[in-house]
């Protein structure tokens, strides 16, 4: 099934709705060529003992009938959806059929043997039919029309004289009257056959609407959780961030209080520069560099001449939507459980490639490595945890994180999330709206 960009909920549902019951009209008509198949079979065998005029109408019936379900196929199976009024029109034609049939028989032979004729119940057939193939006016129409071509039919026996009401349905069976309490009984049971079968077909639209609005305040209420669930992960980023940057301020007042300064300084420019962002679960990778280089400088403050961060991003990718604050919390666990315990420094890289529809980040660094890992230094903390639960909540199964020393030194995280430039990811969001 096909959604229409721009259609609203109700028009989405009633479009569910037709294409379920396009469906079933496909079905049923293929039940209604096997049967129609069976019912030429059954005439031809039956031919020779049938009177000519009946047998002719029998096989016009039949050839009409036949003609139109196998030209439903060629003409409109090839689209999506089949015309709305085909679930009109092949009931219609059937019930047409059905009475034409049963009148013949009263007109070739008797109408006590026509009214009698088990081919009554093909109208009930017709009309169980109906809840899941035509909308409840449809239905309604059909009940009405099974109803008024019986009654047509009657009216038409008793006014030519071939059909004679008597009162009592004992006298009717042993002559050749038709007793009048047998036909009301099987025109009121055509009727309360299509009141249920109207009833039933509106009950499914009831119970389909009732499915959709409460699977959309499903949806809804699982949006909500998920966004706060992904703001209070980014929220706990940023107290994590400020205090270990205010502790590097603390311990540089005294002895280098220029520094301190500088690191003050930088804090607020990349406050007010994620603060201006704030409430975004993506942004593009070039805002995120910005706010990564913004964090670098600071770093570069506290570690002079002992910080090297290296930022490769390959041509192209630079509009690709990242979650917000993706890198900086992996960088800084670089520096710190890396680079920081070193005296001599080290390096960081980031890069950055698209590999198909996918998006490769990496943060790289050559500082301790396996070595941290085996003297029990943790590299996962709140920014790698938080890292993991953002990547589930906003990409499910389609997003994979790895991280681990390397075996030439130095630690590697790698994160592989779908390539992006519009925010088809985040179906939070548009269920939310």
């Amino acid at each position: 099934m096909t959604v229409r960009p721009g259609e609203s909920a109700d028009d989405q549902l009633q479009q569910l709705i037709e294409w379920h019951r396009s469906r079933a009209e496909r079905l049923l008509n293929g039940v209604r060529a096997l049967v129609l198949i069976l019912l030429a079979a059954a005439a031809f065998a039956y031919a020779p003992a049938l009177p000519l005029q009946l047998t002719w109408v029998n096989v016009i019936v039949l050839a009409i009938t036949l003609t139109w379900t196998f030209a439903q196929w060629a003409l409109f199976y090839r689209r999506e959806q089949l015309p709305g009024w085909l679930a009109l029109v092949n009931p219609a034609v059937d019930v047409t059929a059905i009475t034409v049939v049963m009148a013949e028989y009263g007109i070739s032979q008797t109408a006590k043997l026509a009214l009698g004729s088990p081919m009554l119940l093909a109208y009930f057939a017709i009309l169980a039919s109906r809840p899941i193939t035509s909308s409840t006016r449809k239905s309604a129409v059909v009940a009405a029309l099974v109803v008024a071509e019986y009654s047509a039919l009657l009216a038409f026996f008793v006014a030519t004289g071939r059909a004679h009401l008597v009162a009592s349905p004992i006298d009717a069976s042993t002559g050749q009257g038709v007793a009048w309490l047998d036909e009301g009984a099987k025109i009121l049971l055509l009727a309360v056959a299509g009141a249920i079968a109207t009833y039933a077909t509106a009950w499914y639209e009831r119970l389909l609407t009732s499915y959709h609005l409460q699977a959309r305040a499903r949806e809804r209420l699982e949006a909500r959780l998920a966004r706060a669930q992904l703001e209070a992960l980014e929220l706990q980023l940023h107290p994590h961030f400020l205090f270990n940057t205010l502790n590097a301020i603390t311990a540089l007042i005294a002895q280098e209080p220029r520094s301190a300064q500088r690191i003050v300084s930088g804090l607020s420019e990349l406050l007010r520069f994620s603060l201006g962002r704030a409430g975004e679960q993506e942004v593009t990778l070039e805002r995120e560099l910005d706010l990564l280089g913004r964090y670098i400088e600071i770093q570069e403050v506290r570690f002079p001449d002992r910080l090297h961060v290296d930022v490769d991003v390959e041509p192209g990718v630079m509009v690709a939507l990242v979650p917000s604050m993706i890198l900086q919390p992996l960088v800084e666990n670089s520096i710190r459980h890396g680079i920081a315990p070193r005296a001599a420094g080290g390096r960081v890289e980031v890069r950055a490639v698209r590999e198909g529809e996918v998006l490769r980040l990496t943060v790289r660094d050559d500082g301790l490595g396996a070595a941290a890992t085996a003297s029990g230094e943790s590299r996962g903390g709140v920014g790698l945890a938080n890292t993991r639960a953002r990547l589930q909540h906003l990409y499910g199964e389609r997003q994979e994180i790895r991280n681990g020393p390397v075996a030439a030194g130095g630690y590697l995280v790698t994160i592989d999330i779908p390539f992006h430039t519009a925010a088809v990811s985040m179906t939070v969001d548009e269920v939310a709206s």
